[in-house]
C-alpha cells in the first residue's frame, strides 16, 4: 500500500526529490517515470503522464474538470515546479 493518498501526490513528492538532487527546477516526463517506477509506484505510466501534461500542469489545455496549478511546462518535455 502506497504511503500517497494519491498520484498527485506521490507525483509532487517525486518531482520534489528530482529537483532537489538536480539542483535545478527542471525535469523531463522520464525522470518521474523512472524515479516513481523504482519508487514502485502503482500508478501507469499513462496516467503519471496525463498528471505531469496535463491536470497538474498550469499552462496546458482545459481538458479536465479538477486541474491544479503545481507545474508549468517550459519546454518540449521539460517543466518546472511553480511553487517550491
Amino acid at each position: 500500500m502506497s504511503i500517497y493518498a494519491n498520484c498527485r501526490e506521490e507525483l509532487l513528492n517525486a518531482v520534489h526529490n528530482i529537483v532537489n538532487k538536480k539542483g535545478k527546477n527542471e525535469f523531463s516526463i522520464m525522470e518521474v517515470i523512472e524515479y516513481m517506477g523504482r519508487e514502485n509506484t502503482p500508478y501507469s505510466e499513462s496516467t503519471i503522464r496525463t498528471h505531469i501534461t496535463s491536470r497538474c500542469c498550469s499552462n496546458a489545455p482545459e481538458n479536465h474538470a479538477v486541474v491544479y496549478n503545481d507545474l508549468e511546462r517550459i519546454g518540449r518535455g521539460k517543466y518546472k515546479i511553480i511553487h517550491k
